[in-house]
């Protein structure tokens, strides 16, 4: 039986696997390329960090960047966060670097929930983008001009992502399942000249039509020259009401596979994402096409280690920037299996058939979704036959220890399990997987190759063996370009250099091991504080998940008699109520796993738990209502009708 110790390693890699993984055949080429002598992972990452001029050139000849000529200064200004300046001179293309193959090898593999499959090919890709291209240039789009997506996990998205960046527009997205008003909080401030939008989607057995919400939209969104509707319901959706406005099969003709790229500055804006919302309205955050294009590779290539001949896949909407990284693989020229749809529909283990049917290698998910397929009773050690499968991803929120065990028992026994932690904000990762090493129960393997991650204590002071600031100390090349309508830089400062000056604060709560691995204890927004003791809500969600009856579970601080007391909310398995009985059973199970400070003051039973559209719980909402302030912004929620189960309970006045 596993144990649930933090830290044990569960799985080591075999000396075959370190022999031909990317990462070795890396330092192979770095060693020649610096006169060094790398002997481990903690050599290479050190040199990484100390010399970062010469590591990310370094990465730019592996990977075989695509510019208009090779780099002469590398970096500029690097004292300075923010204000390092990345390879200057050098002009290049995002969407170009991706579409480096043109064969008949499979590029884009949709499946849907209703069973739907659809495939495209490197030349089919080539053929499609050179069609759009021609379309959007007719249309007027010029550099600079922002494109919107607002579609599901479609190849369309992916088509016009890549005629967009290929023109040197700016491409941004979000999910369907936002609503008019969340939908206009991203794009209404970026003001697209094109609108991109499909007609609805499928989710859990449902058909949504989202034309009436797209033609509400299109009449909001300032600046909006066209509208493209991309039929995904229905053949020939009605287009009553819609103003300048062209079904995507009469917009453009696929054409020849030529496509004119033109070449930009390294930073040159390539997308725009945007921060949950959750305190406001949310942040528009501009990447550069280069640090984007060099940090996917790095991590993709290096740290994941994909290849041509491998199928990769994660369980994203076109609102997380998962999406951007994942379709990043086409650089690797690798097949990019893509899914629309409920992840338990039309069974519980729907994203496992798809990953025997398309021997999908690398198979990412949401922390959450493991901790829910195990509750659920997915087994596919049993029931499916996955060789193929090399490496599960994680992320999203912290992995529990218990969800370690899950992988390793009832997936797969020989799978590299990589939980890795980074965010919109920069569109990548601060710690990550790493071929070379032995996973351990709870832990993030390693700080990423180039990313000088530190934990400080609240002095400004670097700590191990301590939960602190996950900051970065060294300027990196995916840092924002900086946010849109922030002409003097003010807001981008305040969000991140506010609080250790020429330091990049991530606003994650963190622990560093004596190993170089890093754990996640939560955002530090949503510290709890009782007595004066910071702890991090995923320290307690660890715990509370390994009781059976619980299926998902929330805490709170709640400002109390001049002190903080911990509230739990806990959302419990079908026909399962909450009694004295279960009660002690969940504080017992924090006393003797955590501390007598994680027990909670209150627990309550709740139907629903708010979260937002990503799939991410929302402490903070969770916490204005129960204090009764006003929610910062419901748009960002998925299902803001579950705030409902927090307000006004009596529980919480004695």
């Amino acid at each position: 039986m596993l144990s649930d110790k933090i830290g044990e390693v569960i799985w080591t890699p075999s000396e075959e696997r370190v022999q031909k993984c990317n990462l070795t055949r890396y330092m192979q080429f770095a060693r020649k390329l610096t006169r060094r002598s790398f002997t481990s992972y903690e050599e290479l990452y050190s040199w990484s960090v100390d010399v970062p001029d010469q590591f990310w050139y370094s990465i730019w000849e592996f990977c075989s960047i695509v510019s208009d000529n090779q780099p002469e200064i590398l970096l500029e200004n690097r004292n300075r966060m923010p204000g390092a300046n990345w390879f200057p001179g050098v002009k290049l293309n995002f969407a170009e670097n991706l579409l480096q193959h043109r064969d008949m090898y499979p590029a884009l593999i949709f499946h849907n929930e209703r069973g739907a499959r659809r495939m495209l090919t490197y030349r089919d890709l080539h053929e499609q983008v050179s069609g759009l291209v021609r379309a959007l240039r007719e249309a007027g789009v010029e550099p600079g001009d922002r494109v919107a997506a607002y579609m599901p996990n479609l190849p369309e998205t992916v088509l016009v992502m890549l005629a967009t960046t290929a023109i040197g527009a700016i491409f941004t997205s979000c999910s369907m399942d936002f609503g008019t008003a969340a939908a206009l909080d991203r794009f209404g401030p970026v003001q697209p000249k094109i609108l991109f939008a499909a007609d609805g989607y499928f989710y859990a057995g449902k058909t949504i039509d989202c034309l009436d919400r797209v033609r509400d939209l299109q009449h909001r969104l300032e600046g909006l020259e066209r509208t493209v509707i991309v039929p995904y319901l229905q053949p020939l959706p009605a287009l009553d009401g819609f103003r300048s406005t062209t079904l995507l099969p009469e917009f453009y003709e696929p054409g020849p596979a030529f496509i004119e790229f033109e070449r930009f500055p390294f930073d040159h804006p390539v997308y725009i994402l945007y921060s949950s919302g959750t305190t406001g309205k949310p942040k528009c955050i501009m990447h550069g096409a280069g640090g984007t294009l060099l940090q996917h590779q790095k991590e993709l290539v290096l740290h994941t280690d994909v290849r041509r001949e491998h199928a990769i896949f994660f369980y994203t909407t076109c609102g997380w920037m998962m999406w951007n990284w994942l379709v990043s693989s086409l650089a690797v020229g690798a097949r990019i299996v893509l899914f629309d749809g409920s992840p338990f529909h039309p069974t519980a283990s729907v994203l496992f058939d798809l990953a025997e049917k398309e021997r999908i290698t690398e198979f990412g998910v949401s922390a959450k979704y493991l901790a829910a397929a195990e509750k659920q009773g997915v087994v596919p050690a049993f029931t499916h036959h996955l060789p193929a499968l090399r490496t599960i991803l994680s992320t999203g929120s912290p992995l529990l220890p218990q969800s370690y065990n899950y992988v390793y028992r009832d997936i797969k026994r020989d799978v590299s399990l990589a939980s890795i932690s980074g965010g919109t904000d920069i569109i990548s990762c601060f710690a990550l997987g790493n071929p070379l090493l032995p996973v351990r129960r709870g832990e993030l393997q390693c700080r990423g190759l180039g990313m000088n991650a530190q934990v400080l204590d609240d002095y400004g002071d670097p700590v191990i063996k301590e939960k602190g600031e996950l900051v970065c100390t060294t300027p990196f090349p995916s840092m924002p370009v900086g946010f849109w309508n922030d002409p003097d830089g003010k807001a981008f400062h305040d969000a991140y250099f506010s609080r250790f000056p020429n330091v990049w604060a991530h606003g994650d709560y963190a622990e560093m091991t004596d190993r170089g691995g890093m754990i996640i204890h939560g955002r530090s927004d949503t510290l709890l504080n009782p007595g004066g003791v910071r702890i991090g809500t995923a320290e307690i969600y660890r715990q509370v998940d390994r009781v059976e009856a619980v299926q998902e579970s929330i805490a709170i601080g709640q400002d109390w008699e001049d002190d903080q007391r911990i509230v739990l909310f806990v959302r419990l398995a079908e026909g399962k109520e909450l009694d004295d009985e279960l009660r002690e059973t969940i504080r017992r199970t924090l006393r003797t796993n955590a501390t007598p400070r994680h027990v909670p003051a209150i627990i309550l039973q709740v139907e629903d738990i708010p979260r937002t559209v990503n799939g991410k719980i929302s402490e903070k909402a969770v916490s204005d209502v129960v204090h009764g302030r006003e929610v910062g912004n419901r748009n960002a929620l998925a299902n803001p009708e579950a705030l409902a189960c927090f307000s006004d309970r009596p529980e919480l006045s004695a």
